[in-house]
């Protein structure tokens, strides 16, 4: 893995696995305000078609980009963001969901000093978000 400080086109920067259980779609409901019941009961997730109760949109790209901001160690070095919501992640009663992160530096500006970072986030080998960008500052 690179070094926040120097980066090429083309690296791996971080990747990361995280493990969803309905606990932390509760926690995430808390603190965001975000309690529509497709995030926490079975029973409405069916009545509306869906495969199961799902993550919250915008806690998969929140995972998505703390891996980043762990690897900068500094989220004010995040200077912007950007994704397609693509497929839902399901997450099972029992089992939750595992959420892979894969971030790569697809574009890298020394004289700027930025870059940006592409995410490829995947759960069950499924794209979950499509156009998943972050940029930041290398310095």
């Amino acid at each position: 893995m690179s070094s926040p400080e120097r980066i090429l086109l083309g690296d791996t920067v971080v990747k990361a696995r995280y493990h969803l259980t309905r606990e932390s779609l509760v926690r995430y409901a808390g603190a965001s305000g975000d309690f529509n019941p497709i995030h926490y009961r079975d029973d409405v997730a069916a009545t509306v078609g869906l495969p199961g109760v799902l993550a919250q949109g915008m806690l998969t790209l929140g995972l998505a980009t703390q891996c980043v901001v762990e690897w900068l160690g500094d989220p004010a070095r995040i200077t912007g963001y950007r994704a397609r919501f693509t497929k839902p992640v399901i997450v099972h009663a029992e089992d939750g969901a595992v959420v892979d992160v894969v971030a790569k530096a697809a574009r890298v500006d020394d004289e700027a000093g930025s870059a940006r970072i592409d995410l490829t986030v995947t759960c069950d080998g499924h794209t979950v978000l499509g156009k998943s960008q972050v940029w930041i500052s290398l310095r």
